[in-house]
């Protein structure tokens, strides 16, 4: 059973985790239904004719010819070293701007969980034993 803890809003894992991940179908669909052109033009599409492209012009008939998705890249298509949505703010926590709409691998990245030692080590809400 998955240990149960608070985030600290360190930013630490978005930082080093939060980008250059592979995207899931789930997780285009309400993107597209809702418009969020903000967040599809940073994902990147790779079809199964070996074209490429941003998920900006995306729509529901194209969901069969994907072949990859990535998160995420830039508006040009290029590949990002950080994810477009993470922001520290002046309380020097870490927000996410899309938090409400973020990717199930964001969702669901828990440093206590995932058995990272090396990383799960610098996680201020990682502890030693189990709350």
């Amino acid at each position: 059973m998955p240990v149960a803890q608070d985030c600290l809003q360190c930013g630490k894992c978005c930082e080093k985790w939060g980008w250059d991940q592979k995207g899931v179908i789930e997780d285009i669909v309400p993107w597209i239904l809702e418009g969020r052109k903000d967040i599809l033009r940073h994902v990147g599409i790779r079809f199964t004719d070996g074209t490429r492209a941003t998920g900006r012009d995306l729509s529901m008939d194209d969901l069969p010819r994907i072949a990859r998705i990535d998160y995420w890249v830039s508006p040009e298509g290029k590949k990002l070293r950080h994810c477009p949505f993470f922001f520290r703010a002046d309380d020097g926590k870490a927000y996410c701007r899309i938090h409400g709409a973020k990717p199930a691998v964001c969702v669901s990245f828990t440093p206590w969980n995932e058995k990272i030692r090396d990383y799960a080590l610098y996680c201020p809400a990682c502890r030693d034993t189990a709350p």
